[in-house]
């Protein structure tokens, strides 16, 4: 039995090891490193484009739990972010070219996955067991070939990516190290402090500046828990102080 999979991302990456692990032959089709998504840079599977935060480590949240259960279910991803993490107080948080490296590494040493790169599939394959693992950034003729099977209103995202900021445009001599909520070592994170004026500066930028246009499949209901911070300050001045600027 051969299964095809569809896109390297986390969710492919894992599903590809886990059917792989049961002895199943596995095709795993990834179209970088000839066609990147506008999220993407990185030839190398598993890239985080988002936050490197997988989010809570603490077996007494719903997030950290989870995470605690892949591991004794046998996760391939879970390991391989244990052996990345950076510190981030509660958070299970990782270095992301490290963790995209040894995600790589596994998937192209597993000798039942075939890694098929630079290659665009332009329709899901009809005869084989597929996973169909490409996000929320499937390339136009694919999402329209998934639309033919599912109908369109069965697709749907709405999110925004976390702003990467590089250490070396940060002002030491204005920021400072402190911990999140007193957990971890107390200096897990950059801290850049606002007075009233810049923050409410910033705030004005924030809800007046110009937004991206929706996709067609894409519908203004927003996840409340990673809601785009645009969203969360049109409900008030102090909703993002009290909320991812607190």
């Amino acid at each position: 039995m051969t299964a095809v999979v569809i896109g390297a991302g986390l969710a492919g990456c894992e599903a590809a090891w886990q059917l792989a692990s049961r002895g199943i032959k596995v095709r795993l089709y990834e179209m970088k490193p000839v066609r990147f998504s506008p999220a993407h840079s990185s030839p190398m599977l598993a890239e985080l484009v988002c936050s490197n935060s997988l989010k809570a480590a603490r077996v007494n949240s719903a997030a950290g739990l989870l995470k605690e259960e892949m591991r004794r279910l046998g996760s391939m991803l879970l390991p391989i972010a244990d052996r990345c993490a950076v510190p981030a107080g509660g958070a299970l948080a990782v270095d992301r070219d490290l963790f995209s490296a040894a995600v790589t590494d596994a998937i192209k040493s597993n000798p039942n996955i075939e890694l098929i790169e630079g290659e665009e599939l332009t329709a899901v394959p009809r005869d084989d067991v597929c996973v169909v693992a490409t996000g929320p950034l499937t390339a136009d003729a694919l999402a329209e070939d998934i639309v033919s099977l599912c109908g369109r209103d069965s697709l749907s995202f709405f999110d925004a990516a976390a702003p990467i900021v590089t250490a070396e445009s940060i002002d030491m001599t204005k920021a400072f190290a402190a911990s999140r909520y007193g957990r971890g070592d107390g200096d897990d994170y950059i801290n850049c402090p606002m007075n009233k004026e810049q923050y409410e500066a910033f705030y004005q930028a924030l809800i007046t500046a110009e937004r991206a246009p929706t996709h067609d499949i894409d519908k203004p209901n927003v996840y409340e828990g990673c809601m785009p911070i645009e969203i969360m300050a049109k409900r008030g001045a102090d909703t993002i102080r009290f909320g991812p600027m607190k």
